[in-house]
């Protein structure tokens, strides 16, 4: 029986996905609108992530022992730089609308130690150059907006995303959502190799 957790912001999504799981291979034995709320992930055979916008630094702490599989439900590949520094069993990066044979598929497969990337998804990551392949000194293919730019230059002043959205007046959500983009951009898996690649990259000084 392969068990499963999942991080999903709504509670109709995640009533969605336990529906969709609850089989006689696989079972839903906890869930929480965020990563962060998943403090204990022993015995979990693989995180279900509803949007990519929940993946953090905190995944690092929670999954360190390398035998928690990771699935995320996303549109588009920009998740899979993070996800592959990641010490994970198993990983894969579907569509949110997957029908249950697939989404069902996907988490026995992470479960083996298997990548997993949906037909669309895969097309995006290797159609051309992608945060995959991370730039280290060179140009950024997607440059950063002027509000990416200062949540970098915020991230390395070691400001958390909570004291990041109050000096830039905005959400915390909205602060996630510039972090991962910033990951996604410069082939970062945390916020130092993000600072890193940034002053690297001339895009921050200190």
């Amino acid at each position: 029986m392969t068990q499963v957790y999942l991080a999903a912001p709504t509670p109709m999504m995640r009533a969605g996905l336990r529906a969709m799981l609850d089989t006689e291979n696989i079972r839903v034995v906890g869930e929480s609108s965020s990563v962060e709320d998943a403090t204990d992930l022993r015995g979990i055979d693989v995180l279900i992530v509803g949007d990519d916008q929940l993946l953090g630094d905190t995944l690092n702490n929670l999954i360190s022992d390398g035998e928690t599989a990771l699935l995320v439900l996303s549109d588009t590949g920009g998740a899979a730089s993070f996800l592959r520094t990641l010490p994970l069993r198993g990983w894969g990066i579907i569509p949110p609308d997957a029908p249950s044979p697939e989404l069902q598929s996907a988490v026995l497969s992470v479960a083996q130690g298997l990548v997993v990337l949906s037909v669309p998804v895969a097309e995006r990551l290797f159609s051309g150059p992608t945060a995959v392949n991370a730039l280290d000194s060179s140009p950024l293919d997607e440059p950063l907006t002027a509000r990416e730019s200062e949540v970098l230059d915020l991230l390395s002043q070691g400001l958390s995303n909570k004291l990041i959205a109050r000096k830039l007046n905005i959400s915390e959500h909205t602060v996630k959502f510039h972090v991962s983009s910033i990951y996604t951009k410069l082939g970062a898996a945390s916020r130092t190799d993000a600072v890193n690649k940034g002053a690297r990259l001339g895009l921050i000084s200190f």
